[in-house]
């Protein structure tokens, strides 16, 4: 799955190089086999394209493993240079010279002249001395000491090259000028600049943007939060409020501006404004964007974007029993309704099911002794009435007077007796198009439903 902040580091990336006349290089990094299967690198593809990032608008995708030649070349140049060397130490071996298991490696092959081997791994031979600074769009000036750097792995004992190096080299290959990822891989930014000067060659330009936090302000992980950027297209969120959202977390427009036409993004945004500060990832306002977004589009658009969930495989009803003249005659009530796209479902259950789906918690709280009155007087009131919401709306009226009650605690039976909740569309909206059959039939039903416990 493609983590939401994979998301917006590819979308700062994919920004970035807009607003500068550059492009975008898409790098599948498939060299670890345990990590590399074709449905993952096409469920890559396939989010970033829901998110508008579509094959046209990037380089490749390119696979790591198909520079493996480069990355060999880089060892031999790195070898003869004296600025690496083979080490066939273990992590056990090596706590037991310095007595911590927890310590960084000891340079202890530094000058034994091995050969490679199976056993043998390719270690870069860190300056004793110095440091190296990184120069940070994001963060700055930062300034890692080489005595905190150990002599770290390049190759492993197959030849296969680390993503230290193998990074390394196809920034190299593929002319990549600006680096937008993730803080966590700071750490690595002095030793990849190490090997661009050891290989002679310009590294590129830093940019290391913050990490996305839960409420607790902890780092978004998949063991607590839900990460994944698929899921959020499943559950229906909206991909332009997603790209909205996203690209507010570390930057900002400025002027107190939240939902950002993204033609004003692309033309405003500035790496350089990017705050190094941890981004909050906030579920519920993700929602409120959500909603703002539904509520702006055609209602064209909203009855399209509803299919999959109306139509799918997921629907509680039989696809004959999908009306789509009846949900069209919905669509504008529940359009300003729901956040996410898969919330239209329930808020239109009740017009395609044979019977309406009653929620424990609304019956109960509904269908309280002297329920049995109100649906008795509704039944009726609604079977001389003029069927469209108006008269129904009167006549409901006019039951709560006869009972000493006011519309909202009167009508509350009747919902949930046709909806099988107490929250949902206008109720006398949705009456007319239930149609007054099915309408009395429901209440028939609910009526006889009502234990004459719960009546008395």
């Amino acid at each position: 799955m493609l983590h939401v902040g994979g998301a917006r580091s590819a979308l700062f990336n994919w920004v970035f190089a807009k607003r500068h006349g550059g492009s975008l290089t898409l790098r599948i990094e498939d060299t670890d086999a345990s990590r590399n299967r074709p449905e993952w690198t096409q469920g890559i593809i396939d989010a970033l394209s829901w998110l508008g990032i579509t094959p046209e608008q990037y380089e490749g995708p390119y696979f790591q493993s198909q520079y493996t030649e480069q990355h060999t070349r880089a060892q031999r140049a790195l070898l003869q240079a004296g600025r690496a060397y083979y080490c066939d130490c273990t992590r056990e071996a090596i706590g037991a010279r310095t007595g911590d298991s927890y310590r960084g490696y000891d340079g202890y092959c530094r000058d034994r002249g091995l050969s490679q081997s199976p056993l043998a791994a390719l270690r870069f031979r860190t300056p004793d001395t110095g440091e190296t600074v990184i120069d940070d769009v994001v963060r700055g000036t930062v300034t890692f000491a080489h005595a905190t750097l150990e002599d770290f792995v390049i190759a492993r004992g197959d030849g296969s090259a680390t993503f230290l190096l193998a990074n390394v080299v196809d920034d190299a290959t593929m002319g990549i000028t600006h680096v937008i990822r993730a803080e966590e891989h700071l750490s690595n930014a002095p030793k990849q600049q190490l090997i661009w000067q050891a290989l002679g060659l310009q590294a590129p330009i830093w940019a290391h943007v913050s990490i996305l936090v839960d409420q607790a302000r902890k780092k978004l992980s998949k063991r607590r939060n839900k990460v994944a950027l698929e899921a959020y297209r499943d559950e229906g969120f909206l991909p332009d409020a997603m790209r909205n959202y996203l690209m507010l977390l570390g930057w900002s427009p400025g002027e107190d501006r939240e939902i950002v036409p993204w033609k004003v993004i692309e033309s405003e945004f500035e790496l350089s404004q990017v705050t190094s500060s941890a981004a909050y990832f906030d579920t519920e306002k993700l929602r409120a964007f959500n909603g703002e977004y539904i509520r702006a589009l055609e209602l064209t658009e909203f009855i399209s974007a509803c299919q999959p969930w109306l139509m799918g495989k997921t629907a509680p009803w039989q696809p004959a029993d999908y009306d789509p003249a009846v949900f069209a005659e919905l669509a504008p009530h529940a359009q300003s309704r729901i956040a996410v796209l898969s919330e239209i479902v329930p808020m239109v259950d009740f017009a395609f099911l044979p019977q309406p789906v009653h929620d424990e918690q609304s019956w109960n709280k509904a269908m309280k002794p002297g329920a049995e009155q109100l649906i008795d007087r509704a039944i009726v009131a609604f079977a001389n009435a003029e069927w469209e919401p108006a008269s129904l709306k009167s006549a409901m009226e006019q039951v709560g007077l006869d009972v000493g009650l006011k519309l909202g605690k009167a009508q509350a039976p009747v919902r949930v007796a046709v909806t099988g909740r107490t929250v949902g569309l206008p109720l006398f909206e949705s009456l007319a198009v239930l149609g007054r059959d099915r309408t009395l039939q429901r209440l028939a039903h609910a009526r006889a439903e009502i234990s004459p416990v719960t009546a008395a």
